[in-house]
């Protein structure tokens, strides 16, 4: 749909007057699973006052509709009932009407939907010929920071990962000796050998290539380093020059990861050599570059940098199409806040649970 907001594939529900030839549309649309109620309200004597109840369990609906607002005698109990029979995150959708076309309206038409919502908020609001459409979605329960978004139906790395998901290594409090030993590599469980692009992205990689460091790659990796195009995203030039040389490796400058630099330390504002800013796009980037490889591994530190574009990862669904990442964490971003979650641990939990196949990693 326009709004990205459900797949055809939601169990949908229409309420009250009109809500046959609303099912109808809906099924012509492209929904399969759609189903329709009128109700009347009536008034309970037991409890003295209108009742307007829908003969379906709590949370069962990943979408509903109703245009019945305006025309109950009490909009509060239909609202309610939408709310009960939705599904976290899902969508509810009232029509509301006619209001005009001033666009102060919609503030107008919003409001009396908004003010009766007790577990959603409203995300969006529009004319719809002579009615006014507000939508809401229902808020998630009990989720941690990843798992708010609303990823597409079609989501490749999550589909491919979920049933292998058990087999990753345990989340750890403080760095194991030779942690390196217990990764369980998502090479050890999926076969790769058909791949015929593979892709490894490291952003921030200045911060652990130095003199010290004999390999950038992962030393017990199952496969050979040599079979990936490896894109290194930075923003020190200086550090990159001398493996940018190498054969199947790019240098993608990234100057905005300068910031994490220059909040953690002033005394290294000056260290790194960088360019002017010229409004690099990193998902442009990727789409353009690796969208479609047939394996992505990415690994990246959990500065304030990155964990804003792991977030904007998420809300494009570039996610999907991250097979495994290796994410570098402590428990204070550079400018000193809490990381995402609170804490590192809660942080790889969201994402797991999110669907992401990811690692701590503990740097060289």
């Amino acid at each position: 749909m326009g709004k990205n907001m459900l797949n055809y594939s939601a169990k949908a529900l229409c309420v009250g007057e009109g809500s046959m030839s609303a099912v109808m549309a809906l099924k012509d649309l492209g929904f399969f699973d759609v189903h329709g109620v009128y109700r009347h309200p009536f008034f309970s004597l037991k409890h003295k006052k209108f009742i307007y109840e829908l003969d379906y369990e709590d949370k069962s609906y990943d979408f509903v509709l109703s245009r019945d607002l305006d025309k109950v005698s009490v909009p509060a109990l239909l609202v309610l009932e939408i709310e009960r029979v939705l599904k976290p995150g899902g969508i509810g959708a009232i029509l509301i009407g006619p209001t005009g076309s001033d666009p102060t309206s919609l503030i107008r038409s919003a409001t009396p939907v908004s003010s009766l919502l007790k577990a959603s908020i409203v995300v969006y609001v529009d004319h719809l010929n002579e009615l006014t459409l507000v939508v809401f979605e229902k808020k998630l329960e009990n989720v941690t920071y990843f798992e708010q978004y609303r990823l597409p139906a079609d989501c490749p790395s999550m589909t491919n990962n979920k049933a292998i998901m058990n087999h990753i290594e345990p989340l750890m409090e403080v760095k194991p000796m030779e942690f390196e030993e217990n990764v369980a590599y998502l090479p050890e469980f999926v076969n790769v050998s058909s791949k015929q692009r593979l892709v490894y992205i490291d952003i921030g990689a200045s911060e652990h290539m130095n003199s010290n460091v004999s390999s950038w790659f992962f030393p017990s990796y199952p496969l050979d380093q040599k079979a990936f195009d490896v894109y290194f995203v930075d923003h020190n030039i200086s550090v990159m020059l001398s493996y940018i040389k190498r054969p199947g490796i790019n240098f993608v400058y990234y100057p905005g990861l300068a910031e994490n630099r220059a909040t953690s330390s002033s005394t290294n504002r000056d260290s790194d050599p960088f360019l002017e800013d010229e409004g690099f796009d990193f998902q442009l980037w990727f789409k353009d570059t690796v969208q479609y490889a047939d394996y992505v591994v990415l690994k990246m530190n959990a500065g304030d940098v990155e964990l804003q574009l792991l977030s904007d990862l998420f809300e494009s669904g570039i996610i999907c199409f991250i097979d495994e990442l290796f994410l570098h964490c402590s428990d204070r971003t550079e400018s000193g806040q809490a990381v995402k979650g609170g804490d590192c641990v809660s942080l790889f939990k969201s994402l797991r649970r999110a669907g992401v196949y990811v690692h701590q990693w503990w740097g060289a």
